[in-house]
């Protein structure tokens, strides 16, 4: 197990390196839609090449992304639901749902890619529009973005199994988040009473021999 989890942490860092990456291209498609916008409303000018920028960044963006928005748990959950279950409970359904679902739906749309991918490259294909860019490169971006979902699926089934058969602390943010609600819940518990003498009060000294105890 100290192995698999080796490989899942691995892949966590190249899908953090990679979501961190393409995170700073959120703002890049700011600028360029901003900028299109501006050229075409003050010197009504419009660019093929500059509107399908603006796309394919927003592409690469969506998809590329994806694997570090799960490693994150940032993914929708539907809350009412998940919250009246408990942590076991959930990694259950997160350890089957990454098994039945993510996975074997990350494989297809890899193996359908494939080959759309490769054909795209081959010929050099282009947009059909006028001044347009090529569209291989914005075609890969599905493909390694379904890649890199599949690896980071991998690495949250490893670490999710290692939770519930091999007693692994919870390093996801999911399990972080979950032990911060149970340590304050903790804290605002009542304290309970400890065994043992209790002093009266405005007592200052130890008490004394016969003293009655209450």
């Amino acid at each position: 197990m100290s192995a698999l989890m080796a490989v899942a942490r691995g892949i966590d860092r190249v899908t953090a390196l990679v979501g961190r990456g393409v995170s700073w291209l959120v703002l890049v498609v700011v600028l360029v839609s901003a900028g299109n916008a501006v050229i075409r409303k003050v010197f009504d000018i419009s660019s093929n090449a500059w509107l399908e920028l603006q796309w394919y960044l927003f592409g690469a963006i969506f998809m590329l992304a994806a694997a570090w928005t799960l490693q994150r748990n940032e993914h929708i959950r539907v809350d009412i639901v998940s919250n009246s279950l408990s942590k076991r409970t959930r990694d259950w359904i997160d350890f089957v749902g990454h098994i039945v679902i993510l996975l074997p739906f990350a494989a297809l749309m890899i193996w359908l890619l494939w080959p759309y991918v490769l054909h795209s490259f081959r010929i050099n294909e282009y947009s059909p529009n006028a001044g347009g860019l090529i569209i291989w490169p914005a075609k890969a971006m599905l493909l390694a973005g379904f890649v890199l979902l599949f690896l980071q699926g991998l690495s949250e089934l490893i670490k999710r199994g290692a939770v519930l058969f091999a007693g692994y602390p919870d390093e996801t943010p999911q399990g972080a988040s979950h032990a911060a609600e149970a340590s304050e819940l903790a804290t605002l518990a009542p304290d309970e009473p400890q065994g043992g003498t209790e002093r009266p009060t405005g007592a200052k000294g130890p008490l004394a021999q016969g003293e009655p105890r209450r």
